[in-house]
């Protein structure tokens, strides 16, 4: 089976769930979404990086979602919920869901910086100050929490993002180490 066709299995459902989810009725979704997967395979010579192909069709999804409204209203502005998807908001909030308890695994001095700076909203200089260390020390631990929480973001969930680098959906790994259960809630 060829690439396009397989991601065309796994993906339809997702499309459709994420055309729905921009103000569209099933019937346009799904017609939308058709029209996604008939451009791929058409485009599947042109094809160079496996990996892409599923940012590719949500790229692809979202133009295609703009050029449905275009024809629906030409000379209209765009809907918000195309401009600033709320179903993309949805699934950030959902996977913010998720850093609370991998933000308790990171190691204390890390732990401590982010949670400072990033979710009580001190500046970097205030961080630094309540954790005695110098800026330079602060800005380091905050920078390496980031890092090492994203580690454990990317272990836990799989995550997919369009080529600007938004998050667009994403579901438990099986490498997960929370028996069961992504720390998302989702089950693995």
């Amino acid at each position: 089976m060829h690439m396009i066709a397989a991601a065309a299995e796994e993906y339809r459902g997702a499309l459709i769930r994420f055309v729905v989810a921009r103000g569209n009725d099933p019937a346009a979704a799904e017609d939308i979404v058709h029209d996604v997967l008939l451009r791929a395979w058409e485009k599947r010579g042109q094809l160079r990086d496996d990996t892409k192909l599923a940012s590719g069709l949500y790229q692809m999804t979202r133009n295609a979602i703009v050029d449905h409204h275009r024809a629906q209203r030409p000379s209209g502005e765009m809907p918000e919920d195309v401009v600033a998807p709320e179903a993309e908001r949805m699934v950030l909030s959902e996977l913010a869901q998720c850093l609370d308890p991998l933000i308790a695994r990171l190691p204390e001095p890390y732990r401590v910086a982010l949670q400072l700076s990033e979710l009580d909203g001190l500046t970097q200089q205030e961080t630094a100050h309540r954790l005695g260390v110098s800026l330079s020390g602060a800005k380091s631990r905050v920078q390496r929490a980031r890092s090492k929480l994203q580690e454990l973001v990317l272990q836990c969930c799989k995550v997919e993002r369009d080529h600007r680098g938004t998050v667009m959906d994403y579901e438990p790994s099986h490498n997960c180490r929370t028996p069961g259960h992504c720390a998302c809630g989702k089950r693995a």
